[in-house]
């Protein structure tokens, strides 16, 4: 990942055309995207099925972006290095969905890839206070996770400006991610309260210009 400093945004390829999911990959890194999201669920945690580890092998070939999987599943314990063999630069999982968060964490790192931990949108950020050092990023999720093309919640910005504090009274490096409802009308709110990175899903592959998307976003994230 680009060490530019701002904002950074992560095209989420829920929303990706898949009959052409390579051609869409290349078209949003050449857009300016700093990260390639990509969303795994397993209909258990969340009531959907999506995509798995053939999809995340396809996307490490297309692309030179970090790739980022949010696994969406249980047992995420019997995965993870899968994933990481994969592709996966940065893999994150459901606090609400590991029995023993610390130790998939620790799992994530060993595998060779950057741990992150997902808030669902009523979860507190005081769940994260025994392993925040040991995380790359937060995810924080400002829609119920599940489907994509859902409204934003704004109930979840006192909880990204409290998870900020605590990050910089420790003096960490940790990033805060946030998917769910970010366009140009939510990114300036969402980093104004402390976040590194915007997830957008049709924000950028519902539009006919990727580039004048990935910019409208950082700018909106940058006013």
């Amino acid at each position: 990942m680009s060490e530019r400093a701002g904002v950074w945004v992560a095209p989420s390829i829920l929303a990706a055309d898949f009959t052409r999911l390579g051609e869409e990959i290349r078209a949003v890194e050449e857009a300016g995207a700093d990260v390639l999201h990509v969303d795994v669920m397993d209909g258990h945690f969340v009531p959907n099925l999506s995509i798995g580890l053939p999809v995340v092998a396809a996307a490490r070939r297309a692309t030179s972006l970090v790739v980022d999987t949010h696994l969406m599943i249980r047992n995420a314990d019997r995965y993870v290095e899968r994933y990481a063999e994969a592709g996966s630069d940065w893999i994150s999982v459901h606090v609400e969905a590991c029995d023993h968060l610390d130790r998939v964490i620790a799992q994530i790192r060993a595998a060779g890839a950057k741990p992150g931990a997902v808030l669902n949108p009523h979860t507190p950020e005081t769940t994260l206070e025994y392993v925040l050092d040991e995380l790359h990023y937060v995810l924080i999720m400002s829609v119920n996770p599940g489907f994509g093309g859902q409204r934003f919640l704004p109930s979840v910005l006192p909880k990204i400006e409290r998870l900020k504090e605590r990050i910089v009274a420790r003096g960490l490096t940790t990033l805060i991610e946030v998917d769910g409802g970010i366009g140009p009308e939510t990114a300036g709110r969402v980093v104004a309260a402390g976040a590194d990175v915007l997830v957008a899903g049709s924000a950028v592959f519902g539009t006919p210009d990727y580039r004048a998307a990935v910019a409208g976003i950082r700018a909106a994230g940058a006013a």
